[in-house]
């Protein structure tokens, strides 16, 4: 089991507005929204024959929710790249899917308030269920376009190699 190094000065936990997520190895521009990474463990009852009164319960298949990413509508072209390898429009027929590269491997990194890397997750296998290129327009509304992409996955885990960072402590002086 790994070890943890624990920041005996940290009391408050970490806020959820400082992250980044990454694949093929960078970091992917303007994510502003990323739903929660979330497990299932199905529950399979079962009774024994001479026990009428009572079912027993045992712990059954794993399923990870998908994980939604959204950000306001720019020129990267990531998050179409990746859609188009599920499903491209008017190629030859046999050759919509890229199965060859569909799934990738994604990094979720959480970070302090003062930017240090706090925790970090590894999201295995996912790929894009869902793509949406432009929400409602509204001529008289004042909001940022958002798109967002539906990500499948096959699960995920810490990466335990990411220690607690020491923060950072700004000397004052007094005048």
């Amino acid at each position: 089991m790994a070890e943890f190094t624990v920041n005996p000065l940290r009391f408050d936990p970490y806020k959820n507005f400082k992250f980044r997520l990454k694949w093929d190895g960078r970091y992917v521009a303007g994510i502003s929204k990323v739903s929660a990474l979330k497990r299932t463990t199905q529950v399979v009852k079962f009774r024994e024959g001479g026990d009428p009164t009572i079912s027993r319960k045992s712990p059954g298949l794993n399923d990870y929710d998908a994980l939604v990413l959204e950000r306001g509508v720019t020129h990267d072209l990531a998050f179409e790249a990746w859609a188009a390898k599920v499903w491209q429009i008017g190629v030859a027929p046999g050759s919509e899917i890229s199965l060859a590269d569909f799934r990738k491997d994604v990094i979720l990194d959480f970070f302090n308030e003062a930017g240090q890397l706090a925790i970090s997750y590894k999201i295995y296998r996912a790929w894009v269920s869902e793509y949406q290129v432009l929400p409602d327009l509204d001529a008289n509304a004042n909001a940022v376009a958002i798109q967002h992409i539906k990500l499948e996955n096959e699960g995920w885990e810490r990466d335990t190699s990411v220690n607690e960072p020491t923060e950072p402590s700004f000397n004052s002086t007094s005048a």
